[in-house]
């Protein structure tokens, strides 16, 4: 499975930033950031890319910053984690069913990055759903990890609008998969009240019910 080097060198902008980044946190991991879960799991989860004192800072998937705080715990409730997550990768946290991974896997400035940038991570991302052949749910968190999703399948996104608890038909390899929609379980919408975590959970209780019991 292709995965990014350390010193990915395909995103001049990011390239800068991990420099500078470099520079001013040298204990941060400031590179891509793997992703984190068995590929025999039948969920993937998606984000758009690492947190500057998060997953940048840690080295995994939602690990260091408030997004993982709701989204490891909501994980363990639904039997897709074990574990108590702490926010450090060290903490014991196992998956189970469940792989998490990131649309790009460099820390943007702003937490935003360019078309560009999702458009190079893209073979990473095609490799991944590729080695993932039990893949039966892709649950996208946030509208621009939904977008990129599509792309990299090669969808059309005006053909599935994204919504939160949106359910759309794609394939994968050939193989039928749910894309499942959420918001982004980040510190800013929860705040906010645009999610709670009852509508978080209301989204994995879909997913349980569409993938059942593991055979």
């Amino acid at each position: 499975m292709d995965a990014p080097a350390q010193d990915c060198p395909l995103c001049p902008r990011l390239v800068d930033f991990r420099a500078y980044n470099q520079t001013k946190f040298p204990d941060f991991h400031n590179g891509p950031v793997p992703s984190f879960g068995g590929t025999d799991a039948r969920l993937l989860v998606v984000g758009l890319a690492p947190g500057l004192k998060g997953a940048n800072r840690t080295a995994r998937p939602f690990t260091g910053d408030y997004a993982g705080d709701l989204l490891y715990p909501t994980l363990r409730k639904f039997g897709f984690a074990h574990g108590t997550y702490d926010a450090r990768p060290d903490d014991g946290v196992t998956l189970d069913d469940c792989r998490i991974t990131n649309a790009v896997r460099c820390v943007p400035p702003q937490n935003k990055p360019v078309g560009a940038e999702v458009k190079a991570c893209q073979p990473f991302l095609v490799s991944e759903l590729d080695a993932m052949t039990e893949l039966r749910v892709v649950l996208a968190l946030g509208g621009l990890a939904h977008n990129a999703t599509l792309t990299t399948l090669g969808y059309r996104q005006s053909a599935f609008k994204f919504g939160h608890g949106a359910q759309h038909d794609i394939a994968v390899g050939g193989r039928p998969v749910l894309l499942v929609n959420s918001y982004h379980c980040s510190r800013y919408n929860t705040n906010t009240g645009r999610l709670t975590t009852g509508m978080f959970e209301d989204v994995f209780t879909a997913i349980q019910t569409h993938l059942g019991s593991r055979s």
